[in-house]
């Protein structure tokens, strides 16, 4: 998938996890944890469980939102502990 639509992708997917998840984040933010989120959640997919998603841009962004949920899952969880 290309740089430009991999940034597109990984916003829509950030400003999605940020309204399931009821965060107040920046585009930015939003991009980052897109992008990051579908390549954690991609990484563990293939490597644990031997899935291998779809290369469609549908099945990326549903990853990436799942990933980008997971990942503000998990800042909450780390920044409450502080």
């Amino acid at each position: 998938m290309g740089w430009l639509l991999t940034i597109i992708i990984g916003g829509i997917a950030g400003w999605i996890a940020e309204k399931i998840m009821n965060a107040n984040h920046g585009i930015l933010t939003n991009i980052i944890l897109g992008i990051v989120g579908a390549a954690v959640l991609n990484f563990l997919l293939s490597t644990l469980l031997g899935l291998y998603p779809s290369t469609s841009w549908l099945a990326y962004l549903i990853v990436a939102i799942i990933g980008a949920c997971g990942l503000i899952f998990i800042w909450r969880a780390i920044k409450g502990r502080a």
